[in-house]
């Protein structure tokens, strides 16, 4: 070959690539100046990828890819929020995302999640909650009027009857695993993980409740060809992430776990089509007697327009009834667990919670915890809302601005107005909120009191017992439709089994021989996980039988 020729192929090659490379750099640095625009110069991180994108959330984090937790796991050390100074910051991705705004304020939030939502300004986005439609529309991924159709429609689900129900179904549930795990004999229970209990607790809870199926602790009422319903739920709820992100045809390779998931999921659909038609007609045949307390049961009949404009079609039945599920099961089993490993760390406030329980009760009969008694309970519920806010189970609220507009993010300081373009993502961090040192004093502390409702301590606090905003169950109007739903099952939950037991941490022993102190214990076990909502790690406990 002629050299010259040779020569002029490799500069021609080396010329492409460095134009293509200043290309790429000089459309990075555009897109860097208009995000940096969209967020109104607000100071903040510049990264490449969203942390709430695909790759900012699968790639490992480092200071350039803070990763999806990275409000709670950098909260202490690299707090963005302490760092600029300010309660609401920018992300500006320069490779992968939209520009985008994290704010711990409720004044901000308010603004977003209230006044956005009445006004239009701000909304849903498709693309970051799209996965939630897996059942069908639904009254937790759905805007507008349809969003306003289904929670008109179930409201009437969650009433006094359906939370009696719920009382009675905790109350026999917990005596029934007391009898089925074993502990009636014995003193003293080791627990490798409480949420091997937790999470079977509110799946069963919510399939009896919600659903109307007679699940016991120990086996199922029905077997749907190869798995029983019971089998279906727990596959369901255990692969729900792997459901509402994996593309169609992952659902169709040759391997084992895809196949037999694919079976629960097909399974369940069927399952559910056909209680639609049999509770349907049951309604017909039965007329007003004896009706149904199941929130399934109650969405069908307040669904009965069949055809009108406030019928609901079987796929939106089924789906509102799975994104109740989904949404509240797996909520209040990681807080049931993550508030039992803060009590084992706590024994004086376990002593003040029991003392209570005991005084409540003193007048019944075996001291049998009452529906009536939920209100007289105030400290175990107080210690569930501290549960939540130290692992809120939904770690962001998203919402997308539908339009041009403004935000006063002066954090209580004066006014500050900051243009927002349409398009911009703005994030309430609940993390960031509940970890907010101006509602909350010492907020790494567990402080259940800070809920009581006799208490009138520090100007910040003595309002929270009597406000929902405050309690990681969502603000403004698509505020947790199953807010007492959840805190009824947790609350006898709870007072049953701090009555019975007293909770400690279950130390492991070190490699050279130690036991761990609780200090280590509460570094190592009561960290946060994420999967379809923000959990936290395996607690392991021990339970001593009180006298």
């Amino acid at each position: 070959m002629d050299p010259k020729c040779s020569l002029d192929s490799e500069l021609s090659w080396t010329t492409s690539v460095t134009t293509i490379a200043a290309i790429l750099v000089f459309s990075r640095i555009v897109k860097l100046v208009d995000g940096i625009k969209a967020v109104g110069s607000l100071p903040g991180l510049r990264i490449p990828a969203e942390p709430l994108s695909i790759p900012g959330a699968i790639l490992p984090e480092t200071l350039w890819n803070p990763g999806l937790l990275f409000t709670w796991t950098w909260r202490k050390n690299r707090n963005v929020y302490r760092h600029y100074g300010r309660d609401t910051v920018s992300i500006v991705p320069f490779i992968y995302g939209v520009p985008t705004l994290y704010t711990r304020s409720m004044e901000v939030a308010r603004q977003v999640i209230t006044a956005g939502h009445n006004s239009g300004a701000f909304g849903k986005s498709d693309s970051k909650g799209g996965g939630l439609l897996f059942w069908g529309p639904n009254i937790v991924a759905n805007e507008g009027e349809q969003w306003r159709k289904y929670r008109k429609i179930a409201t009437p689900a969650f009433n006094n009857g359906t939370y009696a129900f719920e009382w009675e179904a905790s109350q026999r549930l917990y005596a029934e695993m007391v009898s089925a795990e074993g502990w009636s004999s014995k003193d003293v229970i080791e627990v490798p993980s409480i949420q091997a209990l937790t999470f079977k607790f509110t799946l069963v809870i919510f399939a009896s409740v919600g659903f109307g199926l007679p699940f016991t602790w120990s086996d199922s009422p029905a077997r749907q060809g190869e798995m029983t319903v019971q089998e279906c739920f727990q596959t369901i709820v255990r692969t729900n992430m792997f459901a509402i992100t994996a593309p169609e045809w992952v659902w169709k390779l040759p391997f084992g776990w895809v196949r037999r998931t694919r079976h629960a999921y097909d399974t369940m659909r069927a399952f559910m089509q056909s209680q639609i038609s049999v509770r349907r007609e049951d309604m017909r045949s039965r007329g007003e007697k004896k009706p149904a307390r199941d929130i399934f049961s109650l969405l069908v009949r307040a669904s009965g327009d069949e055809g009108g404009k406030m019928g609901l079609d079987d796929k939106e039945v089924i789906g509102n009834l799975f994104s109740l599920m989904l949404a509240g099961h797996e909520t209040t089993a990681y807080t049931l667990s993550a508030t039992l490993g803060f009590l084992a760390l706590n024994a004086g406030v376990q002593d003040e919670i029991v003392a209570q329980v005991r005084d409540v009760t003193r007048e019944s009969d075996n001291g049998v915890l009452l529906l009536e008694d939920y209100g007289k309970l105030d400290k175990v519920l107080a210690a569930f809302y501290e549960g939540t806010r130290l692992f809120p189970s939904v770690l962001f609220l998203i919402r997308e601005a539908k339009q041009d507009t403004v935000l006063n993010v002066s954090d209580g300081e004066e006014s500050r107005m900051l243009p927002v373009k349409k398009g911009t993502y703005i994030v309430v961090d609940m993390v960031g909120v509940q970890y907010n040192p101006r509602y909350f004093a010492d907020p790494e502390e567990f402080r259940p009191s800070r809920w009581y409702k006799r208490n009138r301590g520090d100007a910040n606090e003595k309002e929270l017992s009597e406000s929902e905003e405050y309690t990681a169950f969502s603000v403004g109007p698509r505020s947790c439709i199953g807010r007492k739903f959840a805190t009824t099952e947790a609350v006898c939950f709870l007072a049953s089994l701090l009555r019975d037991w007293r909770v400690e941490p279950l130390l492991a022993t070190k490699p050279d021989g130690k036991v761990e102190t609780q200090d280590e214990w509460r570094e190592r076990i009561m960290q946060a996980t994420m999967s379809v909502t923000m959990g936290i790690k395996d607690v392991p406990l021990r339970l001593v039988r009180r006298v």
